[in-house]
């Protein structure tokens, strides 16, 4: 993985958007893997402004979400489709027949992840996957023990994972309990990764993430295997990881300019 770390969360944002933009220029029929999360909100606020003032164009583009909650409508207001359609896709000119999340109120749960994997092999794969870390570790809702050969699928969400998201729905009782998630070798086979993490809340899983011995424990720690994968951290984020301060003190090399390889 590459490390690039920034001053703070906005700089690390406004990156991160600036590489997604650099792929759908490159091939505006980009297929783009998309993240939720209050860290992702100001990436799509920069995509949005890009579309408005430079004329960024999505009109061919794809995109795949990582997960949906099992039980949730996409007209439901908690839904990370009511999500991205608030945050991006109502903001810039996408086809929304070519926005893909995952549908929480299946019928068939399984048939309908059966049916998400094989539309983003349709497709060609992910070009560029975005994605935040948990501070369980997961990337999507790949809990602790998920397989790294792990396909997406419907899963059981920790207590971690509840505590952290629960807060964001009205009554935080109503979260619910299950999740479908593109599995981790999903996530593997993009073709490249994004990785966006800030805050000092994350510092210590994101060193682990990066740093510590691969294991299904952490389910981040999977991309160390991924050949093309990028990782934006604020110095916050960074505060743990030991590469900083080797930069720092052999290198005398400014972190929040560094890309660690």
């Amino acid at each position: 993985m590459d490390v690039i770390i920034r001053p703070d969360s906005t700089t690390a944002a406004k990156l991160t958007a600036k590489i997604i933009a650099n792929q759908i220029i490159k091939k505006p029929t980009s297929v783009i893997g998309l993240a939720t999360g209050g860290t992702m909100e100001s990436v799509y606020k920069e995509l949005a402004q890009m579309h408005r003032d430079e004329g960024l164009d999505f009109s061919q583009v794809s995109t795949f979400n990582l997960d949906e909650y099992v039980g949730l409508a996409p007209e439901d207001v908690d839904s990370y489709r009511y999500y991205m359609n608030l945050h991006l896709f109502d903001q810039i000119n996408i086809n929304k027949d070519n926005t893909y999340l995952p549908n929480g109120a299946a019928a068939d749960l399984e048939q309908e992840c059966l049916n998400y994997e094989n539309k983003i092999k349709e497709l060609g794969g992910i070009d560029l996957q975005l994605l935040g870390v948990g501070l369980s570790g997961h990337v999507g809702f790949n809990e602790p023990l998920s397989s790294f050969e792990s396909l997406t699928r419907a899963v059981v969400l920790t207590p971690v994972t509840m505590a952290q998201n629960g807060p964001l729905f009205p009554n935080p009782a109503d979260m619910p309990k299950r999740a479908i998630t593109m599995g981790v070798r999903t996530i593997l086979n993009s073709k490249s990764c994004l990785l966006l993490a800030t805050g000092k809340h994350k510092a210590d899983i994101l060193a682990k993430s990066i740093e510590g011995p691969m294991t299904a424990m952490i389910s981040a720690t999977a991309l160390q295997m991924h050949q093309n994968c990028n990782v934006i951290v604020d110095e916050d984020a960074a505060a743990k990881l030991t590469q900083q301060e080797f930069c720092k003190q052999v290198f005398n090399i400014d972190p929040a300019w560094a890309i660690y390889k």
